[in-house]
């Protein structure tokens, strides 16, 4: 296992010096999509309209932040479980997702696409949102504003702690599990 220092903007990059269970530092732009944002976005994608961010090389984080206390950008914002977005990452990661970030182990569909794709599945440690925060330093709503916390937002996160749960070739951290 290594611990790695990446950018979000460069996934399509060093997506192939990570392998499943490495720890890595997270900065750059993610966004935030849960289910109900899951399901818009889709809703959107069958009536012929587009993601609300560009989907290539994205980050998409499986969280819905609190609101913003303290002087932090964001109050608590842990993963959620991530097999519930897996009927909608094979299709993100076919239009150019790259990477989600989430708790939990997937399916082997996603595990399918991921190789595909080339893309990965990161983890967050779960129970952890309020540490989490502190890795955050701007949130904005780009979509979905009436969903609350569940809306989807850009966030720019710097040395967000994470580890690889699926790498490129498919190789799972919970392997063993």
């Amino acid at each position: 296992m290594s611990d790695f220092r990446c950018r979000s903007d460069s996934v399509k990059e060093w997506k192939d010096l990570v392998r499943a269970g490495d720890s890595i530092s997270l900065s750059g732009v993610i966004y935030t999509a849960r289910d109900a944002a899951h399901k818009r976005i889709f809703a959107a994608l069958a009536s012929g309209g587009s993601l609300p961010f560009d989907p290539d090389g994205a980050v998409i984080y499986y969280a819905g932040p609190t609101p913003a206390k303290g002087g932090l950008a964001v109050g608590s914002c842990g993963p959620t479980t991530s097999s519930r977005m897996d009927r909608y990452t094979p299709r993100l990661m076919g239009l150019g997702v790259a990477a989600t970030i989430g708790k939990g182990p997937r399916n082997e569909e996603v595990r399918d696409a991921i190789i595909r794709y080339g893309g990965l599945y990161l983890c967050a440690v779960g129970g952890a949102g309020a540490l989490i925060a502190k890795c955050i330093e701007s949130v904005r709503v780009i979509a979905y504003d009436d969903l609350g916390c569940e809306s989807v937002k850009e966030m720019v996160v710097r040395d967000l702690p994470l580890f690889v749960g699926i790498d490129s070739k498919g190789n799972s951290a919970f392997a063993n599990i």
